[in-house]
């Protein structure tokens, strides 16, 4: 993208300030602000040996011989180490007590459940690597994993990683022709799937959108297939096997071998404004630091902890945050299957209630989801257990942070709302839950070990409270190594708008969002610059104006976006779903949208008000849960649709807008 040379105005102003609880602080690993003050200025000290000193939690085979190695735009991390992912995660908690802990506790959506303990896994990775093995899958091959929230996803993941596979997961939700895309960009050899998967009480038939896809592929020479529901499968002779055959006569015994810090781990594949994906290259050793890492300290991570995040494994939330961080910590992790309101609304809360899960990690739509199926659903069930919360995905706006906080936390869980990116790898910027005072609605400071600013333009630091771009400003072990296969892709996207300067300063990552700080330094997302609008000659950021509208009462969600206007340049055009769904008349609804307008203004300013309001029962959005604000510009300008809709959860949504788009 190109940036102007224009600043972007902030308009949301948040006073509320929210301190850890005492009894949270004294048991935490950061226990003080001042603690925390001490570690950022051991981490601005010598950032290298911040990073080496958290590398060295870690079990390596081989010393590094250098700690990071930064040659624009190409990074290395903790070069010349050797180790192995799935020996991190499961061999070396398996040597000692934690052998017979709960790894993962699962939940299906029709309700079975089952536990694995840490040996228990250990011994299904094995098998599972000594069967990839057998299909003739070596270091350094791509295998492309397509299931559903299973432990069997996690388990192919770390057998990839116990050979030195390179995995990429794709979402058990996408089509055929985006699983096809995927495996023939990223030259996949074997695809790991299952009959079908559950999703609402309907099945999905993931086994068929297998054959679709792998019909064009010239790479894909085998396909496991897991038995989950028992459906009846088409299964291709030579080329497809079940699960359980091979696994009954697979060896429990497999080595780990040392791999280097640089091998590749996964390919996860996000999408990009050009509706082509980018598949986003992440490597071993600096990963794997920063994962378990953040892992820990963010969350905060306890030995009795039950953590439950609700991403899925297709996403790089449940990579870093379900599988790699979790298990290298020897954490006992929750994982479900299914959807939150499946059989009801309250599925959520019921199980948390039941598994007496503590730590709680889910998106700020569906926070939004739940306070829109109202109150009652949680105040159900005793939610005492849990002792943290956190949000991730995109910027949660303050009234639904305060929601969450008070309804499902009880007024006494800090939460911990993190930004981070597929490309960053890990957690960058988020509180330290037992030392970090919250303020509703922004993601706090960076991490201790993590350069971030808020830059204009010309790359200078942009005043308090003045909008400006968000960049990081020195590598960090996590990050991206390339877009695979594309290197020029990655260069242009994530480095050209503040490549190295004439005058010695480096270059800058440059993350896609805007944001601003405020007096105490942190920092205030104020959504992706493709996002901002120029309205009158005021740029500014959507995010804001959205947090506005959710603020009203009767506001579940809304997006906001711009349409050409002939007088001002841009004319803002607001999608706004209610908390109430009841019929209303044109009369009730004209005077809804003006005290939403007058809303808007009287919170932010009568420039932000919007143009338009157009109500409707749901947005379009990614199986993970992101507005798809793209399909909303077109909408609103009155065009046709284009572009990459391959990640739409629901086709159906943006009929619904065009016809009412129609009938407007």
């Amino acid at each position: 993208m190109s940036l102007t040379d224009t600043s972007i105005s902030s308009v949301l102003q948040e006073e509320r300030l929210i301190h850890p609880p005492p009894a949270f602080s004294n048991e935490a690993h950061v226990s003080s602000l001042r603690k925390l003050k001490a570690l950022r200025k051991q981490a601005a000290a010598d950032i290298y040996a911040f990073w080496e000193e958290r590398a060295r939690a870690l079990d390596w085979f081989a010393p590094w011989r250098s700690t990071c190695e930064w040659k624009y735009p190409r990074a290395k991390w903790f070069v010349g180490g050797k180790l192995n992912v799935a020996h991190n995660c499961l061999d070396r908690h398996v040597a000692g007590w934690r052998r017979n802990k709960a790894a993962i506790i699962w939940e299906g959506e029709p309700g079975d459940t089952r536990t694995l303990t840490y040996q228990a896994l250990f011994t299904q990775v094995c098998k599972f690597a000594n069967v990839l093995k057998g299909l003739g899958v070596k270091r350094g091959d791509v295998v492309a994993i397509y299931m559903g929230m299973l432990p069997e996803a996690a388990i192919a993941m770390l057998a990839c990683a116990r050979i030195g596979a390179t995995h990429t997961v794709v979402f058990g939700g996408f089509s055929a022709d985006a699983l096809r895309e995927r495996i023939n960009d990223s030259k996949a050899v074997c695809v790991v799937t299952q009959d079908d998967a559950y999703r609402r009480g309907q099945s999905i038939a993931l086994k068929e959108a297998v054959d679709e896809a792998v019909k064009k592929s010239a790479t894909v020479r085998k396909v496991v297939v897991l038995r989950r529901s028992g459906v009846e499968v088409r299964m291709k002779s030579r080329r497809d096997h079940w699960w359980h055959e091979l696994m009954a006569d697979a060896s429990p015994i497999a080595s780990a071998p040392a791999l280097n810090s640089e091998h590749p781990l996964f390919i996860l594949y996000t999408s990009g404004s050009t509706g082509k994906p980018k598949g986003i290259l992440h490597t071993t050793g600096g990963y794997l630091t920063q994962a378990a890492y953040t892992t820990k300290m963010v969350f905060d991570l306890r030995e009795d902890d039950l953590y439950f995040c609700t991403a899925d494994v297709g996403w790089i939330t449940g990579h870093s945050y379900i599988v790699y961080g979790p298990l290298a910590n020897g954490a006992s992790l929750f994982m479900y299957e299914g959807a939150p309101n499946h059989p009801e609304p309250d599925r959520f809360w019921d199980m948390i209630a039941r598994h007496r899960i503590t730590i709680f990690y889910t998106a700020p739509t569906a926070i939004r989801a739940f306070m829109k199926w109202g109150d009652k659903h949680p105040r159900r069930h005793d939610l005492s257990s849990l002792r943290l919360l956190g949000t991730v995905g995109e910027p949660i706006n303050p009234e639904a942070w305060m929601w969450y906080h008070r309804v499902i936390g009880g007024g006494r869980c800090p939460i911990v709302d993190t930004w981070w990116q597929t490309e960053t790898g890990a957690i960058m910027i988020s509180p330290l839950p037992g030392a970090t005072p919250l303020k509703p609605g922004t993601a706090t400071l960076p991490l201790p070990g993590i350069d971030a600013d808020v830059v204009r333009r010309d790359g200078s630091p942009c005043d308090v409270n003045e909008g400006g771009y968000l960049v990081v400003k020195q590598p960090w072990p996590s990050m991206l190594r390339t877009v695979f296969g594309d290197f020029q892709r990655y260069k242009k996207t994530y480095w050209s708008e503040y490549p190295p300067q004439k005058d010695g300063r480096p270059a800058y990552y440059f993350t896609g969002d805007g944001a601003r700080r405020d007096a105490d330094g942190y920092i205030w997302i104020m959504g992706r610059v493709d996002d901002v609008v120029n309205v009158s000659g005021h740029r500014l950021g959507t995010a804001e104006i959205e947090s506005a509208l959710v603020s009203h009462q009767s506001v579940a969600e809304a997006a906001v976006v711009a349409r050409p206007d002939d007088v001002k340049g841009n004319a803002l055009v607001a999608f706004v779903t209610l908390k109430g769904q009841a019929k209303q008349s044109a009369r009730a609804v004209e005077k809804l949208r003006s005290a939403l307008r007058n809303h808007v203004g009287g919170e932010i300013g009568h420039i932000a008000r919007p143009d338009e309001i157009r109500f409707t029962d749901a947005l379009p959005k990614t199986r993970s849960g992101k507005i798809m604000r793209r399909l909303l510009r077109e909408i609103a300008a009155g065009g046709s649709i284009t572009g990459d809709t391959t990640t739409l959860e629901d086709f159906s949504v943006l009929e619904r807008l065009r016809e009412a788009d129609d009938d407007a």
